[in-house]
Formats: C-alpha cells, sequence, structure tokens
C-alpha cells in the first residue's frame, strides 16, 4: 500500500520491472486492499490476484511462478473451517484456483499447490501478556493514547501468532519462572525450552527464550491491558504494523447497529478529509472461530502438497524439503514414479 504522510493508506502494488504495475492497474483496477484483509476480506483479493497471475502466464514464460491465494484466512478465522461460511469459502476458492491452473496448464506449465497450514475450530482465547503482566513481568508504558507495551522494560513478554506463542525472557534468571507460569496457564499445552525448541527447527537466535503451543480448541490472543479503558487507540484499528501479536479480530467488524453506525461515521469523516482512527473492528477475541499452529495429530490437518506430476515422496514430507523439490523439477531431475 501507499502510505502518506496524513496517516492515509491507499491500495498500491509493487513491481519490478515497475511498467507491470501500471499495466495490471490499467487492465484490473486498483489491487483491493481492503478486501485483502480487515472486517471487508472476501474473495474480491484472491480474484484480483488470480487475473492478474493469469494475465502474466498469457504474456511471457517463467522459469518459476509463486501466487498467494488468501481467501481461506477469512471466514475460516471469522466463523471456523466447519461452518457453512467456511465450506462457500472453499467453493468459491476452489472456482478461482481451477481458473489459475486450468490457464497454466493449458499453456504446457507444470502446477503445484502448495498449503502451508489448516484451520482448526477454537473457542477459548488465552491472554498470555495479561497472565505476565499480572505476574509482573511485563511492563507498559502509560502514554497519552493508552497503555503500549514496553519490551525492552519488561522481564519478559509473548509475540502471539494463532495457536503458537514466541516468549521473550529478557531476565535469564526468570526462565525458569516464566515458564512454570505459562505451563500451567489454562488453555497452554506444551511449552519448550531452548533445547526442546532445537528439536523442532525453532532454535533461531531470534526466537523467543520459550515457545508455547496452545490447546486444541485454543489459541493465543496479544492484549497486554488489564482494563478496556486503558487499551491503546489501534486496539480496535486494522493496524497490523502497531500490534505486537497477531490479531484475527481485525476481520471482524464491531457487532450490532452500534458497529455499524460507528463505521458509517468514520466513512462520513474520511469523505470530509477528517482524521479520526478508524476504530471499527470488533476487537473481542471471544469471536474468533478458527486458528492454526499445533502440531497436526491427523492427515485431515496437515498441509497438502498436489502436483500435475507423480511425486516420488512416500507419504508426508517436511515442509523443508519443498524448495530441493522444486528445484529438482526445475533442473529436471525430478525422479518419476
Amino acid at each position: 500500500p501507499t502510505y502518506w504522510a496524513d496517516g492515509r493508506k491507499s491500495p498500491d502494488i509493487y513491481t519490478q520491472p515497475g511498467t507491470v504495475r501500471d499495466e495490471l492497474t490499467d487492465r484490473f483496477g486498483p489491487f483491493p486492499l481492503f478486501h485483502f484483509w480487515g472486517p471487508a476480506a472476501d474473495i474480491r483479493s484472491t480474484r484480483w490476484i488470480v487475473n492478474a497471475t493469469i494475465h502474466m502466464i498469457e504474456k511471457a514464460a517463467f522459469d518459476l511462478l509463486v501466487t498467494y491465494i488468501p481467501h481461506l484466512d477469512y471466514d475460516h478465522q471469522r466463523f471456523g473451517p466447519d461452518s457453512n461460511q467456511g465450506r462457500q469459502a472453499l467453493r468459491d476458492m476452489d472456482d478461482e484456483v481451477g481458473r489459475l491452473i486450468a490457464a497454466a496448464r493449458s499453456r504446457g506449465m507444470e502446477v503445484v499447490v502448495v498449503s502451508d497450514y489448516a484451520f482448526e475450530r477454537v473457542s477459548r482465547p488465552v491472554f498470555l501478556n495479561r497472565v505476565l503482566r499480572e505476574a509482573g513481568l511485563l511492563g507498559v508504558q502509560c502514554a497519552e493514547n493508552g497503555e503500549l507495551l514496553e519490551p525492552g522494560a519488561s522481564r519478559a513478554f509473548a509475540v502471539c501468532d494463532q495457536q503458537t506463542a514466541h516468549i521473550h525472557v529478557n531476565d535469564p534468571t526468570a526462565i525458569g519462572e516464566v515458564l512454570s507460569l505459562v505451563q500451567g496457564t489454562c488453555g497452554v499445552e506444551r511449552v519448550y525450552d531452548r533445547t526442546a525448541m532445537r528439536e523442532l527447527g525453532l532454535d533461531h537466535p531470534r526466537s523467543g527464550e520459550l515457545f508455547a503451543v496452545a490447546e486444541p480448541g485454543c489459541w493465543f490472543a496479544y492484549p497486554y491491558w488489564l482494563e478496556e479503558s486503558r487499551a491503546p487507540d489501534f486496539a480496535r484499528c486494522v493496524a497490523i504494523h502497531a500490534k505486537p501479536g497477531w490479531d484475527p479480530t481485525e476481520l471482524l467488524l464491531a457487532p450490532g447497529l452500534r458497529g455499524k453506525l460507528h463505521l458509517a461515521k468514520r466513512l462520513f469523516q474520511k469523505t470530509l478529509g477528517i482524521r479520526a482512527p478508524f476504530d471499527v473492528i470488533s476487537g473481542d477475541a471471544a469471536m474468533v472461530r478458527g486458528a492454526h499452529g499445533r502440531i497436526p495429530t491427523s492427515d485431515q490437518t496437515r498441509p497438502l502438497l498436489v502436483a500435475s506430476w507423480p511425486l516420488a515422496v512416500p507419504g508426508a514430507m517436511g515442509m523443508q524439503e519443498l524448495k530441493s523439490l522444486l528445484l529438482a523439477r526445475l533442473c529436471g531431475d525430478e525422479r518419476r514414479d
């Protein structure tokens, strides 16, 4: 997107060479940014991406072309993967992916469909940062725009992402205390220390000192404030760069007539050029119905790899092996059954 000096955000795309940007926007219109993430996210963003990809396929030959299809991230989190809305999202995405595959195959291209996670139904958010704060481990700054997380002034804080969380412990003497505290929190299945993280391939220099995984049906919400009146001003906004963690409530409009009236007010202010926070999302973590991140326990919850050629892969394979598989195919070394 384009970020203006007055705080506005407007749709845009980056391409190299830059002429492709003009070509795609002239042909398909501006990228539907506000249908890509937020309360209005829907099939329109996926359709634009598919149209643009087909256009590129038709005008040039590629050794490798990678396209991201976002649609299942929306209603599977809003309503759950097994909901009527979730099933309809699958059908809608299947139509768009089908168009893309047909266009690629008609030009003799090989096709690989890769998913890197599957959603599961959830009903309970777990607020790790509030647990850490109540234990005196997490620090905040009381600012004019609400309470702000202070990572450097915290002995420990959690960076939450769906059903997993990296817990950064700035005080090495507190690691045992934090591990016991988080492990004893309702909704936490397991906490890994650095030794256990190494076995999972998660022992990266930027990883937390601890790594938490949620129980089935639970997920980790980022909020750290204890009173709603002290929430930061970005809490009810789509503000992915301001929040210290993943916030799927950005997909949910504030409920009821009050939410709709507030949205109308903010849209009217925007039309008049009045600067005001677009604080229209629900912010209620209990409304989220889908999440991912736990280690799959069955084939139904594993990521998928589907290719247009026979794969010499016996059953499951590590996600890290995908790169070598694709490079082998590009170089003509893929072994066929």
